[in-house]
């Protein structure tokens, strides 16, 4: 509790003996009859208004206002940090894609490139292999032959077809036809020129002949 003096000259009010009655204001937060916390925004009656309680309503408005822009601010950054992200994982999706794409793209061109130099040796190899099985694959041309041979091996480059095999026309193409009692199957009686590939791919299919069973 404070105590107010009038001074004099002022409005105060004298006793009657003619000396001012001094005034007071009570600013106790606790009412003391009833115990119970007093409203600030509510002063008794004839008491002055407390400026500090002023300010720091002031202050907990600016503050409040503060908050809520402090979180919009963090819920935006947060949406852009997210867009980024996306972002840069697709971009990442794209050039892992691009790389996968690209070896994929080298591979075949290789293979195609292999290929093509491969076909375009058959008749090289034709005459290497009807040479070899004459017995004139001899001297340096036989050196040559084996190495041109290797080489081709290096690149996957298989020959293939023998007597006695199953004939199947996805790798043999028959030339010649016949019919005997001692096969149980279409099979390859003569290999008349070898077939080539290249892994999976024919360059040319065996020429052979083929034997089916009696009917």
């Amino acid at each position: 509790m404070s105590e107010d003096r009038t001074p004099a000259g002022g409005e105060g009010r004298p006793d009657p003996s003619g000396e001012e009655t001094p005034r007071f204001t009570d600013k106790r937060r606790i009412d003391p009859e009833t115990g119970a916390v007093r409203d600030q925004g509510a002063q008794p009656e004839g008491a002055e208004a407390d400026p500090l309680a002023g300010l720091e309503a002031e202050a907990d408005a600016h503050m409040h206002e503060a908050l809520v822009a402090a979180e919009g601010l963090a819920a935006e950054r947060l949406d852009e940090l997210q867009r980024a992200n996306a972002a840069y994982y697709n971009l990442e999706q794209q050039y892992t894609s691009y790389v996968k794409r690209s070896k994929s793209d080298a591979s075949v061109a290789r293979e195609r490139g292999v290929a093509e130099v491969a076909e375009a040796l058959i008749p090289v190899l034709d005459d290497i292999q009807l040479a070899r099985q004459h017995g004139d694959l001899t001297g340096p041309f036989g050196s040559i032959a084996e190495k041109l041979e290797a080489i081709l091996g290096r690149f996957g480059i298989v020959r293939y077809g023998a007597e006695g095999e199953v004939f199947d026309p996805n790798v043999h193409e028959a030339l010649m036809h016949s019919h005997s009692s001692e096969v149980a199957e279409p099979t390859v009686a003569t290999v008349l020129q070898p077939g080539y590939r290249a892994g999976e791919r024919i360059l040319r299919a065996a020429r052979v002949a083929v034997v089916d069973p009696d009917a």
